[in-house]
């Protein structure tokens, strides 16, 4: 197996893109990725693409070959794939494309990941979201996200004593690094008392506590690691690729206040790289609720289960904490277009390690972290990175 690296990225803005179809979105995330990496089209041996549900929200199926249609890629012929894993979609493809390197299958691939969600009723969004869980047990007694991780959060406060100011905080938190990211669908400030005080969705989770409708699309630029500075003087290594699965319904779960799917995931990955939770500089983590990054930062090893709201009330997951946990804003403030993620929190990394994150920049980065979630843990994907 050969080790990999990442020579390029393309990210564009994630938010309501009104005027950008999905076809745009790709393109200039790709194209971006491309430019970055100093390649040419020619170069590119693959390509796989992350999306969770284009079929029903743009009406659009055979996702890898559109994408490498209007990418300018379809009469070179090169293999597109699209890849599915809910709202782990973006993290699985890079996954895949790792694994295509470092098996020696290929040599230069794209991974990339978009969705555009803002094309479809209110009503057709739910229950298009709903799908990522478990549509029998789950979605046809009325459960939707909100309400599954609405559970989550009322136990853990119960059994941990996490508190409805610690939730908040998370929110606060990562609107305040998105101010520092122009990417960012949310670039204001918000504070504890407008998180509770904001529409209630599921008690105790209110709209603030959500992560937001979005459009958008991101990509990686893979190689083996021996070519990476042919292409780039800073390129970021691949030290670990992860994957774990658990039970899609919560019902099921051994204990649904932790992803147990993101604890064997995460193990894997330091096992790989010899490395700890200690080791870490700056992590992407899946927020796609306030619990679920105080979850994250418990099942990732960085504190002990039950004291990620106390981790977060104390700062340690500041841009200038001890563990700094999602300085792009993470999905709450930069935005959540769900196929696109995984890939967004890669590039998120990359930009840091290389020392150009601009105001949010994480001093002294070596190492990150990307957690990718599908669904409330059916899926979780780990990666780290380093310089």
């Amino acid at each position: 197996m050969r080790d990999v690296a990442i020579i390029g990225i393309g990210n564009t803005k994630f938010g309501e893109m009104w005027s950008r179809s999905f076809r745009d979105l790709v393109v200039e995330a790709g194209a971006g990725a491309v430019e970055d990496a100093g390649i040419d089209g020619s170069d590119i041996d693959a390509l796989y693409g992350g999306n969770m549900s284009a079929g029903r929200f743009v009406e659009q199926e055979h996702i890898g070959a559109l994408i490498a249609d209007y990418a300018g890629l379809a009469t070179m012929h090169i293999p597109s794939v699209r890849v599915e894993a809910a709202c782990a979609s973006g993290g699985l493809a890079l996954r895949q494309a790792i694994m295509a390197v470092a098996s020696g299958w290929h040599d230069i691939v794209i991974a990339a990941g978009v969705e555009k969600m803002t094309d479809v009723t209110s009503d057709a969004l739910t229950d298009i979201i709903v799908s990522a869980s478990d549509r029998e047990w789950e979605g046809m007694a009325g459960a939707t996200f909100p309400s599954l991780y609405a559970m989550i959060a009322n136990l853990h406060m119960r059994r941990y004593g996490t508190t409805r100011e610690e939730l908040a905080m998370v929110a606060v938190k990562n609107h305040h690094n998105a101010t520092m990211n122009p990417k960012a669908q949310f670039q204001s400030e918000i504070s504890i008392e407008a998180v509770i005080n904001s529409s209630v969705v599921s008690d105790p989770l209110t709209i603030l506590d959500c992560s937001p409708i979005t459009d958008g699309a991101a990509a990686v630029i893979l190689a083996p690691a021996e070519d990476a500075k042919k292409y780039t003087d800073c390129p970021v290594y691949v030290k670990a690729s992860t994957q774990a699965s658990d039970t899609i319904a919560l019902h099921d779960r051994r204990d649904i206040t932790t992803l147990d799917a993101t604890v064997h995931a995460v193990k894997k990955a330091y096992e790989q790289t010899g490395l700890s939770p200690k080791d870490i500089d700056l992590a992407e983590v899946h927020d796609c609720f306030t619990i679920a990054e105080i979850l994250a930062i418990e099942d990732l090893g960085f504190v002990k289960k039950g004291e990620g709201g106390k981790a977060t009330k104390s700062g340690m997951t500041a841009l200038d904490g001890e563990i700094p946990v999602n300085p792009s804003g993470g999905l709450k403030a930069c935005g959540h277009p769900l196929g696109a993620t995984g890939i967004k929190q890669a590039n998120e990394v990359v930009l840091h390690l290389r020392g150009d994150a601009g105001r949010r920049q994480v001093e002294g980065a070596e190492v990150g972290l990307t957690h990718n979630v599908g669904g409330t843990g059916g899926t979780a994907i780990v990666h780290i990175f380093s310089r």
